[in-house]
Formats: structure tokens, C-alpha cells, sequence
């Protein structure tokens, strides 16, 4: 039967599309269903066209600054829509790229919407039949929607309608101070549009480092961010543009913008899909998994952001690696210790692993080293002088916990603690590791000399 598979993944994201790949490599006769866009929120509402506008503006901020380095560069000015479609560009690219990869593989790839009829079957669009022996489910999420009165009115954008303008707005609130609304926040500040982030919660970032989330506070602010914590959204309306009601200590008060940008959370992609007749367990709409991405369903996995873990896309393409490899009959499973976190404001945020206050609360006994950005010469050359490298070792055996840097290219530099974390590396070894100079991963080894107080470069 030309409908007979060993594995069908419903959902083509960074999970699904690479559970099916992989699959498909180990022999296995794979069917991927999607029924939008190859590549999921991550390549065509997420990671990548948020990346690639934020890009731009790096871009025209660097050559605004560009007389600091000798370079003649007048009336610099930006077409937003030609921004956008830079964006959509890359975007198309990619999302090419990746149906060729598919195709390369021999994945058979099916559009359409598909829902579970029982452990081995996924109908598509009501009427045609998938069988399969393994199932992966990663249908990924979409923007939460929140219970404030007035979110559906006007000029009231998520963060998907965010990434469809081709006009940047003259001014933003931004509703939700999490990693998604400081990176809006950070694009149309670099944009030099008005902005303003109301946070329900005391600090912006939470869940990073408190040092880092205070210093990156600062660097907004610095450049004309207004940011409100502790304030809780009544009331969004629309007429104007926008007004934003908000009440913090005790009072009322009011932010006129362009446009609102609510950015808080998202919600997994479960309903109607076939898991309660299926009886798949789910805790708060997300799909239960263990450490092998499976449901309570032998032969049926999840992953991604369904499985309510990790929402990172390089989490769901792990996911969906190993639940590949063990519908292969191996054994593998994924431990969530070392999973690195990025924001990509400016200078950008990446974390891996425990921070000092979590690894306080937890009892250890730790040293902790850092270095700051400022004492950096390859980030004085690039005009960077804010932010730091941190690095959370345990004081009796030299284990590396966790690490923190704020600064220039940070996304691509905590690899480096990643891999050391993974070879169960300790801060000895890294901080006789040679760095070369000049560069910002050179902080890394200066940080891990401060762990001793040994540090030459700073005092």
C-alpha cells in the first residue's frame, strides 16, 4: 500500500522535519504532514525572520556610527519594506532549502492537516488515510492569547503580525518583558522608533541570570527604552492608535503608542488533533513525554514545543533526532542540563546550565568568575563596552554549572561552555584552554581565571 509507512510525523518545524530526515536516513519509509509552511513557526514566524530584522537594524545602527571609525557615511536612512523583504528572502531561501533536503532524503511530504484516528493512522483534511507503525507528533505553538480587555482591537499586533509589517510604526508599547518582547523592543529602538515595555513581572528576562537580566535593564534604558515592571495590563483600546492601561503601585496609568505589540508566551498546538481519542495524556494542553520523547503510546512520540519542555528550536530538532534513533530500536535519551539559551538584543544574551542565585538555592557550594566586556579589546575595537561573561563552577571539584555572557556574538560563544559542560570538563581545564587574541571568546578563559582570582586582564 502506497499509504503504508514506518514513520509519519505530524508537523514540519525544526522537530518535525528533522525527525523525518533523520528517519528517512536510517532506512525508514517516512511520511511528513504539514499543512502550512515547511520549517514551522522557527524559519517562517520565529527564530529566522525576527533574526534577519534585527540584522538590518545592526546594520544601519553600525553605519550610523560609522564616522566613530574613520568612515564617511551620510544621511543614512532605512526602507523598512525593503527590510521586510530582505526578510522574506532569507526566509524563502531557507524554507527552499529545507524542502530540498526532504526530497534528498526520499521523505515523502504530504500538505495538508492531519488528525489521529488511532496509534497507527493519521487522517489528512477528513479523508485520506496515513498508516504507520511509529507516529512523531510536533505540531508545534502558536502566540498565547491573553484575557485583556481590548486585545482583539485594532493596531493590536502578536508577535506573528509583528514579522508581516512592511511600515515600521513611530511608536510601540510592548506587552510582556520576556525574551520575545525585549527582542522586538531591541529591533525598533535600533529602528530609532519609540518604545516601551510593560512587565507584569518585577524584572525583565526572567528566568535569566539577575545580574545579567539588571545589566541588560540598564542598557536599555541607556538607549532610550522605557521599561515598567510590576505592572499589570487592564485594558488595551484602540482608538488613536493605541492606549495601554496599566496599575503599579497602587495607581493608574496610560501609554499611547502606534501600534501594541503583545508578547506573552505561547500556547502548544494540541487541540483537535486526535489525542483524546487516541488517549494521549497531555498536563495543561502539552503532551506528556519521557526522556526517549515518548507519549504513553508505545509507538507514538512527541516533540517540540508540544511536549511542554524546552521551547527552543535547537531543543525540538534534539527531540526530534532522538525519537528517530529509537524508533531505529536504540536507546537514547535527552537530559536537558545543557541546553543553551540566546536573546539576540545588543549585545546579546546566551546562558547554559545552573546561574549563581539557582545554584545558591539548590545549596552548592560555588565559585563564580567573571569578566567584563569593557576589559575586552576585540569588543573596544567593535565599540562594545557593556556586559560581561560569568561562569558558575562548584567549589570542591572544579565542575562547570552553568555559564552566563552578555556581549557581543554571546550566542555563538557559549557553544564553547556547551561542549566543556558535555565532556564533564572542568574549570581547570578550561581556563588552561589557549584562546586566541584578540577575540570576545576570550573572555570565557579570562572568566575562568577569576574563578581563582587570578585573572591578569582585570582587577
Amino acid at each position: 500500500m502506497t499509504n503504508q509507512y514506518n514513520t509519519a510525523v505530524l508537523g514540519g518545524g525544526p522537530g518535525g522535519y528533522v525527525a523525518a530526515i533523520r528517519s528517512a536516513k536510517l532506512g525508514y519509509k517516512t511520511v511528513l504532514i504539514e499543512k502550512s509552511d515547511i520549517g514551522g513557526t522557527c524559519l517562517n514566524r520565529g527564530c529566522i525572520p525576527t533574526k534577519a530584522l534585527l540584522h538590518s537594524a545592526e546594520v544601519y545602527q553600525t553605519v550610523r556610527e560609522a564616522k566613530e571609525y574613520g568612515v564617511s557615511a551620510e544621511n543614512v536612512k532605512f526602507d523598512y519594506k525593503k527590510i521586510a523583504a530582505k526578510k522574506d528572502s532569507v526566509v524563502k531561501s531557507l524554507r527552499g532549502g529545507v524542502q530540498y533536503l526532504l526530497k534528498n532524503a526520499g521523505v515523502t511530504v504530504i500538505n495538508g492537516e492531519g488528525v489521529l484516528a488511532d496509534r497507527n493512522t493519521i487522517v489528512v483534511d477528513g479523508k485520506d488515510e496515513i498508516q504507520s507503525d511509529n507516529i512523531v507528533v510536533a505540531t508545534g505553538s502558536r502566540p498565547a492569547k491573553v484575557p485583556i480587555p481590548g486585545i482583539d482591537g485594532e493596531n493590536v499586533l502578536n508577535s506573528d503580525d509583528v514579522l508581516k509589517l512592511v511600515k515600521a510604526p513611530e511608536s510601540i508599547v510592548i506587552i510582556g518583558g520576556g525574551v520575545i518582547g525585549i527582542e522586538f523592543a531591541t529591533l525598533f529602538n535600533e529602528l530609532d522608533k519609540e518604545v516601551t515595555v510593560v512587565e507584569m513581572l518585577p524584572q525583565i528576562l526572567t528566568g535569566v541570570d539577575d545580574e545579567i537580566s539588571s545589566l541588560m535593564r540598564k542598557e536599555l534604558a541607556k538607549k532610550g527604552i522605557k521599561i515598567h515592571t510590576s505592572a499589570k495590563v487592564t485594558e488595551i483600546k484602540s482608538s488613536d492608535g493605541v492606549t495601554c492601561c496599566y496599575q503599579a503601585d497602587g495607581k493608574d496609568f496610560e501609554i499611547k503608542a502606534e501600534v501594541c505589540v503583545v508578547a506573552i508566551g505561547r500556547k502548544p498546538n494540541t487541540e483537535k488533533i486526535g489525542l483524546e481519542k487516541v488517549g494521549i495524556k497531555t498536563t495543561r494542553g502539552f503532551i506528556d513525554i519521557d526522556d526517549s520523547m515518548k507519549t504513553n503510546i508505545d509507538n507514538i512520540y512527541a516533540i517540540g514545543d508540544v511536549s511542554g519542555k524546552v521551547q527552543l528550536a535547537h531543543v525540538a530538532s534534539t527531540q526530534g533526532l532522538i525519537a528517530a534513533a529509537n524508533i531505529a530500536g536504540q536507546d537514547k535519551k535527552l537530559k536537558y542540563d545543557t541546553i543553551p539559551s540566546c536573546i539576540y538584543t545588543s549585545p546579546e544574551i546566551a546562558c547554559v546550565g545552573m546561574d549563581e542565585q539557582g545554584a545558591r538555592e539548590k545549596g552548592r557550594n560555588i565559585k563564580v568568575g567573571r569578566f567584563p566586556v569593557s576589559a575586552n579589546g576585540k569588543s573596544m575595537i567593535m565599540g562594545e563596552k557593556s556586559g560581561l561573561a560569568k561562569l558558575i563552577t562548584d567549589a570542591d571539584t572544579g565542575e562547570i554549572l552553568g555559564a552566563q555572557i552578555m556581549a557581543p556574538r554571546a550566542t555563538d560563544i557559549i557553544a564553547e561552555i556547551c561542549v566543556a559542560m558535555k565532556a564533564e570538563a572542568t574549570i581547570e581545564e578550561l581556563e588552561d584552554t589557549i584562546h586566541p587574541h584578540p577575540t570576545v571568546s576570550e573572555m570565557i578563559m579570562e572568566a575562568a581565571h577569576d574563578v581563582e582570582k587570578l585573572c591578569v586582564h582585570a582587577p
